[in-house]
């Protein structure tokens, strides 16, 4: 049973959830003051640390699995469990890793859907403003020659050989 390994890994998970946070908030500045132009390297920041994570969560599910079996709990048991049937000191570390997980997940959801809310807002007045726009009309000719529209526009021929 390997517990200090597992502890490890759940160190450096908090440490990639933390990092995560950080860029969700970079993000959140960055739609806030309008610096558009980040947000594709910032979208790229985040998606390295998800990978980052993906892989770490596969590496974790294995040393928990171990674990597991060795204390006698079913297959996939969650973080609680194996904190809940760990001898001490692991029990209390486990279950303060467990926390602090938590904390860190309701965190990024938090952001994450006010960043959501925040470019869903944007894309709205986007497309208000877009259905307020006219589109100028170049007008039609009368029998006269003259331009219909009745505007301070009018046409203009000018001949090339002037």
């Amino acid at each position: 049973m390997d517990y200090q390994h597992l502890s490890t890994l759940l160190w450096r998970e908090q440490e990639l959830l933390d990092l995560l946070l950080f860029k969700a908030e970079e993000k959140q500045y960055l739609i806030l003051t309008g610096k558009t132009r980040w947000l594709a390297r910032i979208a790229h920041e985040i998606e390295v640390v998800l990978d980052q994570l993906r892989t770490l969560e596969v590496e974790r599910a294995a040393a928990t699995e171990a674990i597991a079996v060795s204390l006698g709990l079913g297959a996939n048991p969650s973080l609680r469990q194996v904190a809940d049937a760990a001898p001490a000191p692991w029990n209390d570390l486990f279950a303060k890793h467990h926390e602090a997980l938590l904390v860190l997940v309701t965190d990024l959801r938090s952001l994450s859907d006010a960043n959501r809310e925040l470019i869903e807002g944007g894309l709205s007045a986007i497309g208000d403003a877009l259905l307020n726009v006219k589109t100028p009309t170049a007008g039609t000719y009368g029998s006269t020659g003259r331009s219909t529209d009745g505007g301070p526009h009018r046409a203009v021929t000018l001949d090339g050989a002037l």
